[in-house]
């Protein structure tokens, strides 16, 4: 898989606190490491790594705060782009979903890794936000963002030297996107963070507050409806 590239925008908490427009610009594109592989084990119990940051963050260390934003930025970026498909609404909702967190870190009592409860708060709004929309009937496939990899700050120079390779990522970029924005929003989700952010079933689970076997089962059938999708896809090239 090639991974697109661009330079992290610089996210201050002086904005947050103003009320002023963050910009946040990242790659669609996620690393493959598991999300679970941060929380090195101690003696059987899981060592939250943000811990630190967070203490200083409730103690009014605004500096702390930006690096937690820093660090999960980018993964949060691509966890409500592929759910949203739009990269507007992503601005929007990632500026809303850190303001969120701002106010309420005090709130954090470790019961969970902060990365679960800032990814619990990015998905619940992004959840929320899609159904509201749904209901409004404000958005459609033709609606969908499919030009994100043509954004030049996502789009790497390797792709640009090979105009062919761009087209054909751009072409499956499009399907999926479409076959993505096909499934109900709850198993959109599942499959952004399983296939697409690398968390494990029960990070899942954690995440969206239900079973290991509700995240598998929800997984089965959107891996299954994607692939009717994908192939009615092919199907319609071939005949047009």
């Amino acid at each position: 898989m090639s991974y697109l590239k661009s330079n992290l925008a610089s996210v201050s908490i002086n904005s947050l606190e103003s009320g002023e427009a963050v910009d946040i610009k990242q790659s669609v594109i996620q690393s493959t490491t598991p999300m679970d592989k941060r929380a090195q084990t101690n003696q059987g119990e899981r060592v939250d790594p943000d811990l630190q940051l967070v203490k200083l963050a409730q103690n009014g260390d605004t500096k702390a705060f930006d690096e937690l934003v820093m660090k999960y930025s980018q993964k949060l970026y691509g966890l409500v782009y592929h759910m949203t498909s739009n990269k507007d609404d992503t601005h929007d909702l990632l500026q809303d979903v850190f303001a969120k967190a701002y106010r309420s870190v005090s709130k954090f009592r470790g019961n969970s890794l902060f990365y679960t409860w800032i990814y619990s708060i990015a998905t619940n709004m992004t959840l929320n936000f899609l159904k509201k929309r749904k209901r409004r009937a404000a958005s459609s496939l033709d609606d969908i963002n499919n030009g994100i990899q043509n954004d030049p700050a996502f789009v790497d120079a390797s792709h640009r030297s090979n105009p062919r390779r761009q087209i054909n990522i751009n072409e499956l970029q499009e399907k999926l996107n479409k076959a993505m924005m096909m499934l109900s929003v709850d198993h959109r989700a599942v499959v952004t963070m399983f296939d697409i952010q690398g968390m494990p079933h029960a990070e899942i689970g954690r995440v969206l507050g239900v079973s290991d076997g509700t995240v598998r089962s929800r997984l089965f059938y959107a891996h299954q409806q994607l692939r009717g999708y994908l192939a009615e896809f092919q199907g319609s090239e071939r005949h047009s």
